[in-house]
């Protein structure tokens, strides 16, 4: 028994002193690989410490050097030499400081910052297959990031800024999943970004300033914790970056962006600093940035970009520093940025802004710049148009000199001139396709309050399309997509890119004219842009070459394919109706519609012969008008009218005195009349009788009103509301115009109704539309008064 005992302390004895043999020779190892890594970095005196007998682990960390171990282990190495230090000798390897290096496997932080490192990133350096941390900036290492990088699956930071590395990114980078902080500032590196970059779904920081990478920026949209984009100074473009929600600071400037800001980024609450300046940018400034919540940097500077800025435009109170220089900016600047000269810089030279005269330029500048922005064709369709008229003038010239020959062919040659003349040619060129409109202003046109421009809120921006785009969308034009034909054109359904689905009225010209003729027109179409309109996303030329007028108008328009208002309310067809509930949304978006087409645009558009089928309903059963008073392309529109609707007549801009917009205020009362009743309203005569009837229900007890209800609603209804729409409504149809309720007072009597209505059945659904799915889809019905 005693022997077997001692047999057992002897084997832990052993053990023991093996474990200690091991780590003193483990520790020994790692002294060694440190004093060698002094040995390469040529002695600098911030390492004068590191000894013989130094214990490592034990080393009180500072600000240019930190050994951090775990278990006798090495997993963290601080090294940080002077700022600019020069490259190490010219007997210096990369190969064997990295060969030094791998024999530290435990490795996890690795930060070498500003040591003089020269020569290109081994391969080998990815043994070190623990790292999860590294950082390299301020050194010289050169020539490509080693594809291999891709195999350091823990990787978490990789900063390489400031060395001079070179060729493209390698696409491995994409598999890197847990790569939080991507930086590789002030390089050369070249070529595309790769679109594995979109992969990196836990990447916070991705900084690549000052380097050379061109072409579009992959979709980062996928990456929703990204906060943090940098890509100044570099030749990308020319679409704006796509990401996503959280994104805290976005730098773009010094690159190639030509297009307009998408709408999206005026959703980007969290959005700190944005610095897009030194671009080519155009379209219109979203004014909303100004009032982002967390937005307190704001640079738009040397852009093209265009609009008109008023004093009561409101702001972030946060907001620091904005910059407006050399832009295509009209207007005033808004009050709120010059409330505290001393808490904010703002800067707004070399724009046409009314600023005291302070380096601005004229009005007329602005606008031909705008104007020429605009309208910019395509370059490959300038050049088949030079080579339509150099072969048009080597056959005139052959065709010379048959006729100094023959008289026969002269009198042949002059035929076929006669010919040609009597038919354009089918040649074309078309606008080029930029997401930002900037065409000749629409005199004194604005919105008047911030609500109505949020109301354009989730639609792309107003944008110039080509004409290969909307062929490409409705497959050239194919039957299959033609919806109908008006007294102006033909209306067609088109998919485009991005897999959305549009309207698009190919319009009917019966005179020739100039591009700057339509362009007031274009203008005031691009303001369309409503929750409660069927809006305006585009427009498109097509040209004749012998005299560059325009020979065609595209008009684009959002696709609603839910049926029209009636087809919920009155159609026997339907299979379920609006409820009350939804039906007091429903007009209340029609009112909200029209008192956009009045006031949300100077001169405002009256008279729109808006009827409840002119109503389309989308897939949340929101109402949209479809039928706007435009004067495009009207056959008896002189230069007079034209100017009328400019906003240059006086009788015009006293169309509300005039009573103007009490003709729309009718019409909605005809939608309202059947929208109570569940019965369509065909006839004036139809109007005329059910209003009789429900003016004598005015006295008459609750029973009675309820009476004239549509049956399917009027046992789910409150009294008190019904009441009140029917009271509206019968003052829509008052034969007096002067007599009629405005709009305003229109929309309050509807929001009571809704008020009571809800106080009364405890409804859970917004007045503002419905949650329940459409029932059915219903092909488009889009009209616009010409």
């Amino acid at each position: 028994m005693a022997k077997h005992f001692c047999q057992i302390v002897f084997l832990f004895l052993f053990v023991l002193l093996i474990s200690v043999s091991c780590r003193e020779q483990q520790q020994s190892s790692q002294v060694e690989t440190l004093l060698r890594i002094k040995l390469l970095l040529n002695s600098p005196s911030f390492l004068s410490s590191w000894k013989n007998d130094t214990d490592f682990c034990k080393s009180e960390p500072t600000a240019t050097l930190t050994v951090v171990c775990y278990e006798e282990n090495i997993t963290q190495l601080h090294i940080v030499g002077d700022i600019g230090a020069p490259r190490l000798p010219e007997n210096f390897s990369i190969d064997s400081f990295v060969t030094t290096l791998v024999k530290l496997p435990s490795l996890k932080v690795l930060r070498l910052v500003s040591l003089g490192l020269w020569g290109p990133l081994p391969s080998k350096f990815m043994r070190l297959s623990s790292l999860e941390i590294v950082n390299l900036t301020l050194n010289f290492f050169q020539g490509n990031i080693p594809p291999s990088i891709s195999s350091l699956e823990h990787l978490q930071t990789l900063i390489l800024d400031s060395n001079n590395l070179t060729g493209r990114l390698p696409d491995g980078l994409g598999s890197l999943s847990s790569l939080a902080v991507l930086s590789l500032k002030n390089n050369s590196l070249s070529g595309s970004l790769p679109h594995s970059l979109g992969s990196l779904e836990n990447l916070r920081v991705l900084a690549l300033s000052n380097n050379n990478f061109s072409g579009e920026v992959p979709d980062l949209s996928r990456l929703t914790n990204l906060q943090v984009l940098d890509l100044e100074n570099n030749v990308l473009g020319p679409r704006f970056p796509v990401v996503g929600d959280k994104i805290e600071r976005i730098v773009l400037r010094s690159n190639k962006f030509t297009f307009g800001i998408p709408e999206k980024v005026q959703s980007y609450y969290q959005l700190k600093i944005l610095d897009i300046s030194s671009n080519r940018f155009v379209g219109p400034f979203p004014v909303s940035l100004l009032s982002l919540p967390s937005i307190t940097y704001l640079d738009i500077s040397e852009n093209k970009f265009t609009g008109m800025l008023s004093e009561n435009l409101p702001c972030n109170d946060e907001l620091g520093f904005v910059n407006f220089t050399a832009n295509l900016l009209t207007g005033k600047l808004p009050n709120c940025l010059l409330s505290d000269p001393k808490k904010r810089v703002v800067l707004y030279a070399e724009n046409c802004l009314d600023a005291g005269g302070e380096n601005q330029r004229q009005i007329s500048f602005c606008k031909n710049e705008a104007l020429a922005v605009g309208i910019l064709p395509h370059s490959h369709k300038q050049k088949q148009a030079s080579k339509v008229i150099l072969a048009l003038s080597i056959t005139g010239g052959v065709i010379g000199v048959i006729v100094l020959v023959s008289v026969t062919f002269l009198v042949v040659r002059n035929f076929l001139v006669k010919t040609a003349a009597q038919t354009p040619l089918p040649g074309y060129k078309t606008e080029n396709a930029s997401t930002g409109y900037t065409s000749k202003f629409l005199k004194d046109a604005r919105y008047i309050t911030q609500a109505m421009k949020l109301g354009a809120l989730g639609l792309p921006a107003y944008r110039t399309f080509s004409l290969e785009e909307l062929e490409e969308a409705t497959n050239n034009f194919d039957t299959s997509t033609f919806m109908g034909e008006g007294s102006h054109g033909q209306m067609y359904r088109g998919q485009l890119r991005d897999g959305s689905y549009v309207a698009i009225r190919c319009l009917k010209l019966k005179r020739n004219h100039s591009t700057q003729y339509f362009m007031p027109h274009i203008e005031m179409i691009s303001k369309l842009r409503h929750q409660h309109l069927v809006s305006a996303l585009g427009h498109c030329f097509e040209y004749y070459l012998d005299d560059s007028s325009v020979s065609r108008v595209f008009l684009v328009f959002e696709y609603v394919p839910n049926g029209t208002l009636r087809s919920w309310i009155s159609e026997k067809r339907v299979r379920r109706k609006l409820t009350w509930a939804q039906r007091i949304a429903a007009v209340t978006g029609v009112a909200k519609g029209i008192q956009f087409l009045h006031t949300g645009i100077v001169p405002g558009l009256f008279g729109n012969n808006i009827k409840i089928t002119d109503v389309l309903v989308d897939q949340n059963l929101v109402a949209k008008i479809s039928s706007y008073n435009l004067p495009l392309l009207s056959e008896n529109m002189g230069k007079d009218q034209l100017q009328n609707f400019l906003g240059v007549s006086k009788e015009f801009k006293s169309a509300r005195t005039k009573h103007q917009d009490k003709l729309d205020i009718y019409d909605f009362g005809v939608i309202l009349l059947e929208v109570i009743s569940g019965k369509p309203m065909i006839s004036r005569k139809e109007v005329e009788v059910l209003k009789d009837q429900l003016q004598a229900s005015i006295i008459a007890d609750d029973t009675s009103r309820k009476s004239f209800i549509d049956p399917a609603v009027k046992n789910s209804c409150s009294g008190e509301s019904v009441q009140t729409m029917i009271e509206i409504c019968l003052r829509c149809l008052l034969k007096d115009v002067a007599e009629r309720p405005s709009i305003e007072d229109v929309l309050w009597n509807l929001q009571f109704a809704a008020q009571v209505q809800d106080a009364w059945r405890g409804d859970s659904q917004s007045s503002e539309g419905s949650p329940i799915s459409p029932l059915r889809t219903s092909g488009l019905k889009l009209t616009i008064k010409q």
